[in-house]
């Protein structure tokens, strides 16, 4: 197992605390350049953008902030922030017009009075919320909000607005489904099934896992009155309890679904999911339940992501551990591992933008020091082991070199460069001698952004 050492980062200025799904990347301001959002538990919601140490955007909630999420939440062809609180406050914030004016004024950060802080829309729905989903869980293009909640349960809706309204406000979100669930839900997420159809995914103790069933009409999810749907806890739900070896059945269990294979066609069709626990193992599976690869290790792992570090558009497996462990897993169970110098609070991946105006690869550590940490462009060039001989016999021009040098026989690099040493004299480099340094030095210090321990 490689260790690695990040060593481009920034520091954000974050004074406060937050739950661990207060904090997401996405579009927020919907410019193609994904930014940050964290919401904290006095109600603040903070948004930021490039490098800047301070919040780029400020805006005030109600109550304490248990989750946030960037996403079409309405259906409207646009971003739109979600934030939600423990006492059951639904907020909406639409920060288009934000970025617009913040491009026509010469300051970076909003001075804005405190009724322009207040989110467009708020609605009241059921208490104590731990964690959000914004998909299409049901295959009819549209998408859905789906909340897992502290009592093991798990309500899907539905943002509906009446025919006659063009007002973005006027709509509201109405219940589509609740189910119960035997544990406690960490994790939401959609995967395709078999089928090709996406299914809805819920993390359970126990590196389990369940189904949830998406089985109202078309005609029933049409209906406009708020909980028009029976309170009664559905059945619809298929457990499944993954093999291996389980300390305890009842350790907490967190996944990730549609990760990528490459291919849109490939991720399409029986998706692969993750599943990591508490006690450190690591599971990457398929829709049909095959298992891929199994891993453990000696942390404690509290949240698992996706994000293609390698550039091939295979999403590797990303698993965080309270004391800042970082691993990050290929679909072939290539194992990297990554040490963040303090204790984690929170951790998400995915796309940002940090410098150089566009999105890179990044990781975000929020610590418990106030701080709020990104290792950005977190790039490697392969995720497998290997040594200098076997990259430069992968370059043509490293071989034509050496057969112009008479060296084309030896197999090993040490030998090669014994041999240029021994044949050329120092006081007359040849062009050969000097392109087969350059291609040696190149090689080792072909990343500065990460460095091999």
């Amino acid at each position: 197992m490689r260790s690695l050492n990040y060593v481009q980062r920034v520091s954000l200025d974050f004074v406060g605390t937050l739950f661990p799904h207060a904090i997401c990347l996405g579009d927020a301001d919907n410019d193609s350049l994904n930014e940050l959002v964290v919401g904290d538990t006095s109600g603040k919601l903070l948004v930021y953008k490039n490098d800047d140490c301070r919040p780029w955007i400020t805006r005030t909630c109600v109550g304490m902030l248990t989750c946030v999420a960037v996403g079409d939440v309405c259906n409207k062809g646009k971003n739109l922030v979600v934030a939600v609180g423990a006492e059951g406050w639904f907020h909406l914030f639409d920060l288009t017009a934000a970025n617009a004016s913040k491009a026509d004024s010469s300051s970076q950060h909003e001075l804005l009075s405190s009724d322009d802080q207040k989110p467009f829309f708020t609605q009241h729905i059921p208490a104590n919320t731990k964690v959000i989903l914004i998909s299409d869980i049901d295959g009819d293009g549209r998408c859905e909000l789906v909340v897992g909640y502290t009592d093991r349960v798990v309500r899907a809706f539905r943002w509906e607005e009446p025919s006659d309204s063009s007002d973005a406000g006027s709509g509201q979100l109405v219940l589509l489904k609740k189910w119960l669930l035997e544990g406690q839900v960490d994790s939401l997420s959609v995967n395709p099934g078999p089928e090709g159809l996406p299914e809805l995914m819920v993390s359970q103790p126990g590196c389990g896992y369940a189904i949830l069933l998406c089985s109202w009409t078309q005609q029933d999810s049409k209906c406009a009155d708020f909980f028009a749907y029976s309170e009664g806890p559905s059945r619809d739900v298929v457990l499944h309890l993954t093999t291996g070896r389980i300390h305890n059945k009842n350790v907490s269990t967190h996944l990730i679904g549609s990760i990528s294979k490459g291919s849109k066609e490939e991720s399409s069709k029986c998706g692969l999911f993750a599943l990591c626990t508490l006690d450190g193992t690591l599971k990457l599976m398929d829709s049909s339940e095959q298992l891929l690869w199994s891993v453990q290790v000696d942390h404690q792992l509290f949240a698992l992501q996706k994000l293609d570090v390698t550039g091939d558009g295979r999403e590797e497996v990303v698993a965080c551990a309270w004391d800042g462990q970082t691993y990050i897993i290929d679909h072939n169970r290539t194992v990297v591992r990554f040490q963040f110098d303090e204790n984690v609070n929170a951790f998400c991946a995915g796309q940002y933008t940090c410098k150089e105006g566009k999105n890179s690869p990044c990781l975000v550590y929020v610590s418990f020091n106030h701080k709020i940490y990104i290792y950005w462009k977190v790039e490697l060039e392969r995720m497998e082991s290997t040594n200098l001989l076997r990259v430069l016999e992968e370059k043509p021009e490293f071989k034509n070199h050496l057969k112009a040098l008479g060296v084309g026989e030896y197999t090993s690099l040490e030998s090669v460069i014994t041999k240029l040493i021994q044949d050329v004299n120092y006081r007359d480099f040849n062009s050969d001698f000097i392109v087969i340094i350059h291609c040696y030095c190149s090689c080792i210090f072909s990343h500065c952004s990460y460095r091999v321990i």
